[in-house]
């Protein structure tokens, strides 16, 4: 900001700070010292104004928030080009200072903890109370938004508390699917298989794979669909269907699995336009030694044994 602009509305806010005091005291000197009976000649519907002193807490309330006004213009920077002198924040406070000191207060604190877990292996670490209690508030406050506070996951994303893993279940996987992210791809097969294509591989997918029941009086062809699947489909989800977590494709005989649902109709809708999904990498956000207790609070999710109330 120009040295003119600055002090414009430095002389523009104080200049109406200063009325408002005069104002207010001003009024206030000519208003009579103690109540009345009497009005102030006018009414509304019939109600009549007494021409009474404002209350005394009325007026020091105003006075107060002047000066609450004026100290924070003192302290905080705003005002034009004024910095402001709070202390701790040379050059003025601002909101990423804020941060950075927060940050460097909660890492003084907190940052010896991480680190011992950080230490230990993630299938120890998951056996602590303390240790999953922090990797639980971890979870709650960056990843229930998308998983449930549960964990059971919702529509689109998966279920944490079993033992069905896209990208693989083992404490190393986990890890490495918080901290880099996974991104994976369900192609369209609508313009290569056809419409009576989609059907009849959704029909295979459910009935033989998934080992579900189809709607009665489906109109498809489950050897059809099967053919076709092991020419189009087996490349990422396997000739028998178990998936591959190297490229997180699905184990497609795990109906639990299935995060966009189990019915035809569904699986049709996956084939026919395909699906995007995508983990964010959550390593420049947390750090690798929140990362590993999250982690380890995870891997914990679908071991029974390791579990902790």
């Amino acid at each position: 900001m120009t040295a003119f602009w600055s002090w414009y509305i430095t002389i523009l806010t104080l200049g109406t700070i200063v009325a408002l005091i005069w104002l207010i005291f001003a009024t206030r000197k000519g208003q009579r010292a103690d109540t009345t009976e009497q009005t102030v000649g006018h009414s509304f519907d019939g109600i009549e104004e007494f021409d009474n002193p404002l209350p005394k807490w009325w007026f020091m309330l105003f006075v107060a928030t002047i000066i609450f006004a004026l100290g924070y213009w003192v302290i905080y920077p705003g005002l034009g080009n004024w910095k402001g002198i709070l202390p701790g924040y040379p050059g003025g406070w601002t909101q990423d200072k804020q941060y950075d000191h927060e940050m460097v207060k909660a890492e003084a604190e907190y940052g010896p903890i991480y680190a011992k877990y950080a230490a230990m292996p993630l299938t120890e670490v998951a056996k602590d109370p303390q240790a999953l209690k922090i990797g639980g508030r971890l979870f709650a406050s960056n990843c229930s938004v998308c998983h449930g506070s549960d964990a059971k996951g919702t529509y689109g994303f998966p279920n944490l508390t079993d033992d069905i893993w896209r990208w693989g279940g083992e404490p190393d996987a986990i890890q490495a699917s918080i901290l880099n992210g996974r991104e994976a791809a369900m192609p369209a097969w609508l313009s290569i298989l056809g419409n009576d294509g989609v059907k009849n591989v959704a029909a295979y997918v459910v009935s033989d794979l998934a080992d579900r029941k189809l709607p009665e009086g489906a109109k498809v062809d489950v050897a059809a669909g099967k053919a076709l699947f092991s020419t189009n489909c087996s490349a990422c989800h396997g000739a028998e269907g178990h998936g591959n977590p190297a490229m997180g494709a699905p184990n497609l005989t795990q109906p639990a699995g299935f995060i966009y649902g189990t019915s035809l109709a569904q699986v049709e809708q996956t084939l026919r336009y395909g699906r995007h999904g995508k983990m964010p990498a959550q390593l420049e956000f947390l750090g690798k030694d929140k990362v590993h207790l999250l982690a380890a609070y995870v891997y914990s999710l679908s071991h029974d044994k390791q579990k902790t109330e």
